[in-house]
């Protein structure tokens, strides 16, 4: 299974394997349920130290997601379009870098 991105006439699909896949969508199956059980703390106006700790977590885990994604991508879509002769891949990289160190 490949994700791909329609962009200006060109099409981009992601290079991740199936174990790859399974273990970011499983990842994130565990953040979803974090944030709803930091739902649910406010909602029962649980103690705002105990609430930030939570959110200290899922930002973690999401960091971790986003370094597993970053790793795969420079280790398969950066090198392929640099040896493809198109180094605007770097420009494109470095944007997505600085988002993410935010």
């Amino acid at each position: 299974m490949e994700n791909t991105i329609e962009l200006q006439g060109s099409t981009r699909k992601s290079h991740h394997s199936d174990k790859v896949k399974t273990n970011l969508v499983n990842r994130l199956n565990r953040i979803e349920g974090q944030i709803r059980g930091v739902k649910g703390m406010i909602e029962k106006d649980v103690y705002c130290d105990d609430i930030l700790n939570q959110v200290s977590a899922i930002q973690s885990a999401l960091n971790a997601v986003g370094k597993l994604l970053l790793e795969g991508h420079m280790k398969s879509c950066v090198i392929e379009r640099i040896q493809q002769g198109d180094n605007e891949v770097i420009d494109e990289l470095l944007a997505t870098m600085n988002k993410l160190i935010k």
